[in-house]
């Protein structure tokens, strides 16, 4: 099969187009060995299955059809089946030498090679014949013999090409087979390659809100223990130690029930309202379908910080932060409004988030990254002064307590 292989080499055009992994080349040179293990134990069964049927065909046909069942008659077929079985052992390696050469010179020299063995196989088998069984004549009718030689030939050499191309077919095959599994390999590193980075990113961007709320606390936390005001601050020091603890218990690289987020959502605005007091109001309505759909974990907090940090925070009179939730054509409507004199920001989606607090470019940045291209995070200003936040997501629908 070294022959054969070294054609098959020589047409890599074939493999390149096929996009087989450069990898796999080491794979050709395993199945050719085997292929050439294979091919030779596969060669002398058909070739002995091919000589075998020839020597039932001439008895069947000829030695019963003339009645010649005597012993001598009987051992000439096996006879003329060993010689031809030998010739084509001969022919096998000829065939094997020529595989390599353009089609038209294996053609002319293979049907060459084929008129001498049935020549010599005929020549052989008649004088075996006179030999054994003592009849004269039988050189007179050469011409039968040796088309009936020629045929016989020409059969077997149909089977060999038969019989190499399929070896091609079947090599190709594997070689296919095992090109694919190293694709679907490199394909099943790389997704998880990327899952994996997806989860980090998003860790990251959810880690990041901890220490900006927890600075922003215990900043106020301070100053009530400077101002004296000791049992408000132990107060405040339990909410952040439950919000804390919450955050901490969640999965930041998972999805919750919107019901569920709003229950953390009210563990920070409990922090917020022993630093505001009356100056803070809330107006949520969230409608039951829009509870339970799955949204990523303090999502809402950074949002609401930043109003209480532009808009409560720096008005005399404080002021109302609101939310609405609704689901709209298989999309979950976040609308997130305050009443404070808010900085103009632009319409954006899938934008740059530089420049905006850390707050809302996390968010940002954490829509894009769970959502690709499927979301809206929108920031207007109201007629009253106020940011209004809507944020549109895909409608998926969790658990609720």
């Amino acid at each position: 099969m070294n022959a054969f292989f070294a054609w098959e080499v020589r047409n890599m055009s074939n493999i390149r187009e096929a996009k087989i992994p450069m990898s796999s080349l080491s794979v050709i040179k395993y199945w050719e060995q085997e292929i050439a293990k294979d091919s030779w134990f596969l060669f002398r069964l058909w070739q002995t299955g091919f000589w075998i049927l020839v020597g039932l065909v001439s008895f069947f046909t000829l030695t019963l059809f003339y009645g010649q069942f005597d012993l001598h008659y009987i051992a000439h077929t096996i006879v003329q089946c060993v010689f031809g079985f030998l010739l084509t052992q001969i022919l096998y390696v000829t065939f094997k030498g020529i595989w390599d050469k353009p089609i038209a010179v294996r053609l002319s020299l293979g049907f060459l090679f084929v008129l001498i063995s049935s020549f010599v196989w005929t020549a052989g088998r008649i004088q075996a014949f006179i030999w054994m069984t003592t009849e004269d004549g039988a050189w007179n009718d050469f011409g039968g013999w040796y088309f009936g030689s020629i045929f016989i030939f020409l059969c077997w050499a149909a089977m060999f090409h038969g019989i190499r191309y399929y070896l091609l077919l079947q090599s190709e095959h594997k070689i296919m087979l095992q090109a694919e599994a190293e694709v679907k390999n490199e394909q099943i590193a790389r997704i998880n390659a990327q899952a994996i980075a997806r989860d980090a990113q998003i860790k990251m961007l959810r880690y990041q809100l901890n220490p900006h709320f927890l600075c922003n606390t215990l900043n106020a936390i301070n100053s009530l223990v400077e101002a004296g005001i000791t049992e408000t601050a132990q107060e405040m020091t339990v909410k952040l130690s439950k919000f804390l603890r919450y955050s901490l218990d969640n999965n930041p690289d998972t999805k919750i029930a919107l019901e569920h987020e709003l229950k953390a959502l009210n563990l920070y605005l409990d922090i917020e309202k022993t630093r505001f007091g009356e100056r803070l109001n809330l107006d949520f309505d969230v409608a039951s379908e829009a509870s339970r759909a799955l949204v990523p974990s303090l999502l809402l907090q950074p949002i609401i910080e930043n109003s209480m940090k532009h808009a409560i925070a720096k008005s005399e009179d404080g002021g109302t932060i609101g939310l609405s939730a609704a689901v709209k054509d298989k999309y979950l409507i976040l609308e997130l409004y305050d009443t404070g004199a808010g900085t103009k920001i632009a319409k954006t989606k899938m934008q740059s988030f530089k420049g905006r607090g850390v707050g809302t470019r996390n968010t940002g940045e954490r829509l894009q990254t769970l959502y690709g291209d499927n979301y809206g995070f929108e920031i207007n200003v109201d007629p009253t002064g106020g940011l209004r936040t809507t944020i549109t997501i895909p409608y998926e629908q969790g658990v609720t307590a």
